[in-house]
């Protein structure tokens, strides 16, 4: 069933608001305490170059966790599936995104899964570059070209926050590097990451990478096939599995659809040959997912019948 108008979408943002007094927005990176609450906003791209949206859809958003979703794409492509696994596992967590436990208390320190903060570290030391500013180019390069919009950039503002507070990040790559996970300059590789969370771009931007996914990895109104077929698959899959922290099994159960959270209030989401979809509504629940906006994902996925299962 398609979206059939921004009224109906008005609509479901109205109601999913009224949870956004429920949540509160990210405090421990102290540039994202600036969010208001109550916003609400989404984006739904089609494949045939539709798209359909309500609330304030050019409000920038930084992608945070949702960048972990395509550094795997670009780390699968530049170094394949079985070097990347060999860094980082496949299974999901119920311990929170930036938990230390299973790297203490497994056998070796390689982390469970791609989602989680120790995981998207190991991901990022796989992205190919000589240098730290060649490779957050190559980054951004690759996520302009997902979005078709060559302006996007990163919130120097919100990264120098995050690295001046990254205390517990540092702690998971020094673990890391222990057993070998990771080999390069921890401070190097943090400026790296902090930057890549630091990433921003609107609603729309995000919900026409969120269609990229959907079409495993073809942009249909360029005609171009960004990603390989089994690079989005594999990243879909973990989005289901891992992509809405350790919420993610309840999310499967009452939404269904590949997803991946930030804690800066964005979500994207994909439904496969239909449309991509792209939230951001800053309050925040217990474990870091967007309240309104998980909320408007199960009206949406009710409506719309958009649930894989």
């Amino acid at each position: 069933m398609p979206c059939h108008s921004n009224e109906e979408l008005k609509r479901l943002v109205s109601e999913a608001k009224k949870y956004t007094k429920h949540g509160e927005v990210a405090d421990y990176i102290p540039a994202l305490k600036k969010a208001n609450r109550d916003d609400l906003s989404v984006a739904i791209y089609h494949s045939d170059g539709n798209c359909y949206s309500a609330g304030d859809i050019d409000q920038k958003i930084t992608l945070q966790s949702i960048s972990k979703v395509l550094t795997l794409a670009l780390a699968l492509i530049d170094c394949g599936e079985e070097c990347v696994f060999d860094k980082v596992g496949y299974e999901p967590t119920g311990d929170p995104f930036n938990s230390i436990i299973k790297l203490e208390t497994s056998r070796s320190a390689k982390p469970l899964n791609p989602m989680i903060n120790a995981g998207a570290l190991a991901v990022t030391h796989l992205i190919k570059g000589n240098s730290v500013i060649e490779r957050l180019e190559r980054i951004i390069a690759f996520i302009r070209d997902l979005a078709g919009h060559e302006t996007i950039t990163y919130s120097e503002e919100i990264a120098k926050s995050e690295f001046d507070t990254a205390f517990l990040n540092r702690s998971l790559c020094y673990y890391m590097k222990q057993d070998g996970i990771i080999n390069e300059n921890v401070e190097e590789l943090l400026e790296l990451y902090t930057k890549q969370c630091a990433i921003e771009m609107d609603c729309l931007d995000l919900s026409r990478i969120g269609l990229v996914f959907a079409m495993d990895g073809l942009d249909p109104v360029r005609e171009k096939q960004i990603i390989p077929v089994e690079v989005a698959r594999l990243c879909k899959t973990f989005m289901v599995t891992c992509g809405m922290y350790n919420a993610s099994g309840e999310f499967a159960v009452r939404v269904g659809i590949p997803a991946k959270s930030g804690v800066s209030g964005g979500i994207m989401g994909s439904i496969r040959n239909r449309y991509g979809i792209g939230i951001f509504g800053p309050a925040l629940d217990e474990r870091g997912n967007s309240i309104g906006g998980i909320k408007l994902l199960e009206m949406m996925s009710k409506k719309y019948e958009l649930s894989i299962f």
